[in-house]
């Protein structure tokens, strides 16, 4: 059993998070406090061949494998988790499409995709919907030569400055699951309305947004796969995001586990390094337990993704395991940085407030558990 990176895996791995350090890092601050996010990242990303970084090479993607998807998302969370959020959603945005569309929606949005000179959100959360998401409000009514949508869509990350979003809406709700569709629309068509920018406890640089639809006209050609049964195809792109974002939440983690060793080893009490003191040296060991189990739990079921096998428990293990680990690790950082925690000044501040979001987004924890008892006929 072979638990290392190949060579070319360690050689991705190097080169984004050389490019994170160089060309990320310095922007975070500045987006944290303006709460927007530097979209000129998206074309400087697209360049280098890091968004959507599984996608077929004659789609302008890098034709790379799961894990090295793990990898970027890790590498990029280890510095921001809302920057890996934020364009992480290009690819879940349109992985159904990549999944179920037809070649000339692939030809069309999948460049845009991964060039990122167009911005895709991703929306399937309503008001009414988040974890039950076979009852979905939104609507899809057959009129004419395509659709009227109306409905509401909550908590669109990169909503705010998308070009384009991919929606769930129901065909028809006396079939429930089985009535879903979905659909891939121009954020400019009519009836289609931003309600404006919702503000969270963390996450600020990820800009989400809450988005109406009122009697809004689409073509068919908007419809990705067939009119009815999308929910199959929901779930899938579902499963395959999850282990992106349990590869951020865990790279989030490792970056506040970093950022906690650091401290304790050079802030001195009582005469010695607090990490000298048996409940902080505990702590800490507990804290790198955790991040190894996470990186294991999401490099796993990324490999299984790669082979081709089921990996959909694998996927919900990883992401319940880090999302819950990282809010331990995270709270003990801060609590181990002592009032200096407290303070924006140290990030561990802002991981703490990120990590939070980890046990709801992507399905709760508690849809996670419900998942894995399914898998396991309990």
């Amino acid at each position: 059993m072979d638990f290392g990176f190949t060579e070319e895996q360690r050689i991705f791995q190097d080169s984004i998070r050389k490019f994170a350090v160089k060309e990320i890092a310095p922007l975070v601050e500045k987006a944290e406090e303006t709460k927007t996010f530097p979209v000129g990242l998206y074309p400087k990303m697209g360049a280098q061949g890091y968004l959507s970084v599984t996608y077929d090479e004659k789609y302008g993607g890098a034709g790379a494998d799961k894990v090295c998807d793990a990898i970027l998302n890790f590498e990029i969370a280890r510095i921001s988790m809302a920057f890996s959020t934020t364009l992480s959603g290009q690819t879940l945005s349109t992985l159904p499409i990549k999944t179920f569309g037809n070649e000339q929606q692939k030809d069309k949005y999948l460049p845009m995709a991964t060039s990122g000179n167009k911005i895709f959100a991703f929306g399937m959360t309503e008001p009414n919907a988040g974890s039950d998401s076979a009852n979905i409000e939104t609507t899809a009514k057959r009129n004419g030569d395509g659709y009227i949508i109306n409905g509401t869509k909550m908590f669109v990350t990169n909503g705010p400055f998308a070009d384009y979003i991919t929606i769930s809406a129901s065909t028809d709700r006396n079939k429930k699951a089985r009535g879903i569709a979905i659909f891939v629309i121009d954020k400019n068509t009519p009836g289609l309305k931003d309600m404006g920018k919702l503000e969270k406890m963390g996450h600020h640089s990820a800009e989400t947004t809450e988005i109406v639809f009122e009697d809004c006209h689409i073509p068919k050609e908007c419809l990705v796969g067939p009119p009815e049964g999308g929910f199959p195809a929901l779930m899938e792109s579902l499963y395959d995001s999850r282990v992106s974002v349990a590869a951020m939440i865990a790279g989030t983690a490792d970056a506040a586990f970093e950022s906690a060793m650091t401290y304790s080893k050079e802030r001195v009490a009582f005469g010695r390094p607090i990490c000298k003191f048996q409940v902080n040296r505990f702590k800490l060991v507990e804290m790198g337990m955790m991040v190894e189990i996470s990186k294991i739990l999401v490099y796993k079921a990324a490999w299984l993704s790669d082979q081709k096998r089921p990996f959909a428990k694998e996927a919900s293990m990883a992401k319940l395991f880090a999302s819950e680990a990282a809010s331990h690790i995270t709270y003990e950082a801060v609590q181990l940085h002592g009032g200096y925690g407290y303070m924006k000044e140290y990030p561990v501040e802002r991981y703490f407030r990120d990590a939070r979001l980890g046990t709801i987004f992507e399905g709760t924890s508690e849809i996670q558990h419900e998942i894995i008892a399914r898998f396991m006929d309990i």
